[in-house]
């Protein structure tokens, strides 16, 4: 093969290679701001290529100056709600055990009333603690949301920041 055939097919293969890689990049940054729900408008005029540019430098500089990058969210664990000892079930045998004695009395059998009562209030001093977990674990996953909302929120002001200095209007 000639060297002028070897030239031209390798100017002719990086030609490929550049338009395949900026194509898709290209598109890729041209939904960035599709991709949060805003609307990017030129304002001085700025053509495909320079929204383009300006939308993938904004990206970046919005993910250093938030440490958040929406493309790759941090996972924000929950805080587990644990079952520690707060006197809840102990509180509510306790309880059972004086009311089941007091109606125990009065039926004639103490005891057997007091036995009865700690029972019912274990029962429900399980329930009770049972419910304050799950309240908690609840409580514990919708501040984990939020502080992804948070963060998410962070980022689009920054982004939106970034595009308004560079002649834009967001919304």
């Amino acid at each position: 093969m000639k060297k002028s055939h070897i030239a031209a097919v390798a100017v002719l293969v990086v030609a490929i290679l550049y338009l395949f890689t900026h194509h898709s990049n290209a598109k890729q940054d041209a939904i960035i701001s599709e991709k949060f729900g805003m609307y990017i408008v030129p304002t001085d005029g700025q053509s495909a290529a320079n929204i383009t540019k300006d939308q993938s430098e904004c990206y970046q500089w919005a993910v250093n100056q938030t440490g958040y990058d929406p493309a790759n969210p941090p996972q924000i664990t929950p805080t587990k709600a644990t079952n520690s000892a707060d006197g809840t079930v102990v509180k509510n045998t306790a309880v059972g055990a004086g009311t089941g004695a007091a109606i125990g009395a009065v039926a004639g059998d103490a005891g057997k009333g007091a036995a009865i009562g700690a029972i019912a209030g274990t029962v429900r001093g399980a329930k009770v603690k049972h419910d304050q977990k799950k309240e908690q674990q609840a409580a514990n996953n919708a501040q984990a949301e939020q502080q992804l909302q948070q963060m998410d929120a962070q980022f689009k002001k920054a982004f939106s920041a970034c595009m308004t200095g560079k002649g834009y209007t967001v919304k």
